[in-house]
């Protein structure tokens, strides 16, 4: 049976073996059956909050929900309860938990204890205060500061979500339920970690002693429906122009750089590259927490691994981009370059792996260059300055720029072609643009996405080896015409 059972526990009256019938302990003499007043039984979930700021709820509300909830880790059993499916779980649990609020005489109205009943069976089963916010998909980000403070960030601003936990003993466990998802762990002898989401959300976690306040935690949404370039360009973030060029750059195997700041919106655009990948093509993708979501039917997927509780069994990056090279594949794809595995995606770009594509931090092209050549001396190559940059050249086609602007809109600034070295200068040239023009009355950034005038741009000859030569001189040319007719 789902509740526990002891020699000293009533029971009730019999039912079939089907069904699992929630047992609660008796009332406290100090606690009249007859003034309990009968509770309202919910069968039904809880609809799902409209998509505006939580309310604020007040003290006594949490301290109503945890007597509430000792009573009923006192009373279920869990292994029992391990046992259920997710929505007869939480069936289960509703119907204990009215039965809890029924003997003990808690006064609360018929919405108070509707959230109530959400919110236990988010504790139990789920990621408590975390799952209204995770059901949003209009919140690109949660940062929770503690037990008692969280943000999230809608349409580009960041704004107070009303939600807090229990104590930071809730919250920590809510992360460490989170990581071991990953094999990953977090606790005070290892107080960071980097994790993900069952849907590839990026979390990350840091404890104390490392965080004074409390356990700060961090999660990175990804959307439930993956954005496509054409969604992009609704959203203003490209061209429909430029989304073409971006599509044959993806189509004819460019190897591609995405720059960008945080929160500029880098995977998304990977994720948006990926999909004009032909799909009988292996790809290999490299990731400290695995957030891609390619489309083709041949994706082989690699995560690292942080060190165990003695500081061995480390796998890194560039372990992992090593590995790839023995792994027979067509395109590797880095999901971001953070330190020396740059050289050896660089490698692998420059021997025969075309299309491969990678992120990288950067504000600017002629920066992300420099953070290239910056990381391969960190990883301790001992090469001259002008071989580093010619493996750079060698290796990499396009960069496209990403930027998040300050009126919280992501914008792609620019494709910039790699072209080769003039003395011992990287020398580029951007083929599309994005001009701020101004600002509108509600604040907001004014632009225009044009092209530069490059008539036949680098790749043009890999562009006919796939018969998008065509193609890509209409998308150039109509750019240049409305960029000229907008100025």
């Amino acid at each position: 049976m789902f509740g526990k059972r002891g020699p000293d526990t009533p029971t009730k009256a019999p039912v079939p073996l089907a069904a699992l019938v929630p047992v609660v302990r008796e009332p406290s003499p100090a606690t009249p059956v007859a003034a309990a007043a009968p509770a309202r039984r919910v069968s039904e979930p809880a609809p799902t909050p409209p998509a505006t700021a939580a309310k604020i709820r007040p003290d006594s509300y949490y301290e109503t929900k945890s007597k509430v909830f000792a009573a009923l880790i006192d009373t279920i059993d869990l292994s029992q309860l391990a046992r259920l499916e997710t929505e007869a779980a939480r069936e289960e649990i509703r119907d204990i938990v009215n039965d809890i609020i029924a003997i003990k005489n808690f006064a609360m109205t018929i919405a108070e204890q509707e959230d109530l009943l959400s919110d236990i069976c988010n504790d139990v089963l789920g990621y408590g205060p975390l799952e209204p916010l995770l059901a949003r998909d209009d919140i690109a980000d949660i940062m929770v500061n503690g037990a008692r403070q969280t943000f999230i960030e809608v349409a580009g601003k960041v704004q107070e979500a009303g939600v807090r936990f229990r104590d930071n003993q809730q919250l920590l466990n809510i992360c460490q339920r989170i990581v071991s998802q990953v094999g990953r762990r977090v606790d005070e002898s290892s107080p960071i970690c980097d994790a993900r989401l069952p849907d590839g959300s990026r979390v990350n976690v840091i404890a104390p002693p490392l965080a004074i306040d409390g356990t700060v935690l961090t999660i990175r949404k990804f959307k439930k429906d993956k954005l496509t370039l054409d969604q992009l360009v609704t959203f203003g973030a490209i061209s429909p122009e430029g989304a073409e060029i971006l599509q044959i750059i993806g189509r004819v195997r460019c190897n591609v750089v995405i720059s960008g700041g945080t929160g500029s919106g880098k995977t998304t655009l990977l994720n948006c590259l990926t999909r004009y990948i032909d799909e009988d093509e292996r790809i290999i993708t490299c990731e400290d927490s695995a957030e891609l979501q390619l489309q083709q039917p041949h994706v082989v997927r690699l995560e690292t691994r942080p060190p165990n509780i003695e500081g061995e069994g480390e796998i890194t990056m560039r372990d992992l981009v090593k590995n790839c090279l023995r792994m027979r594949p067509e395109r590797i794809i880095v999901g971001e370059v953070r330190g020396p595995e740059v050289f050896d995606l660089l490698q692998a770009m420059n021997t025969g792996h075309d299309g491969s594509m990678g992120t990288i931090h950067s504000n600017s092209p002629r920066e992300c260059l420099n953070r290239i050549e910056s990381m391969i001396a960190m990883g301790g190559f001992s090469l001259p300055s002008r071989t580093v940059k010619e493996i750079v050249t060698g290796s990499i086609d396009i960069i496209v720029q990403a930027a998040r602007l300050r009126d919280g809109s992501r914008r792609i600034t620019h494709i910039t072609e790699v072209l080769g070295m003039e003395g011992d200068v990287i020398t580029t040239q951007d083929l599309f643009v994005y001009d701020i023009l101004g600002e509108d009355s509600r604040g907001k950034l004014m632009g225009r996405h044009r092209s530069t005038g490059v008539g036949r741009p680098a790749f043009w000859d890999r562009a006919r080896y796939y018969g998008e030569e065509q193609r890509l001189a209409r998308a150039l040319d109509a750019a240049e015409i409305k960029g000229a007719g907008a100025s």
